[in-house]
């Protein structure tokens, strides 16, 4: 598991929400630090993937346990 310089709880929001707060989350983060978001949003993986492609921020892990779905994405 990577380690993670910030933490962002989007748990319990729904798409794009988990997205939004990313991006501004990101905002105040240097180059090549990570962020570990929390979701509930079956949508928040591809949402996600999807983010890391076109931002070129990099999806280093996700995974699901028990509904909740936790990213790592190292900032660009």
């Amino acid at each position: 598991m990577p380690e993670a310089n910030q933490e962002l709880d989007a748990r319990g929001l729904n798409c794009p929400l988990p997205i939004l707060r990313t991006k501004k989350a990101l905002k105040d983060m240097s180059s090549g630090e990570v962020l570990k978001i929390v979701a509930t949003d079956p949508g928040a993986v591809k949402d996600f993937e999807a983010y890391a492609s076109q931002s070129g921020d990099e999806l280093l892990e996700h995974s699901e346990n028990n509904g909740e779905y936790t990213f790592f994405l190292k900032k660009a």
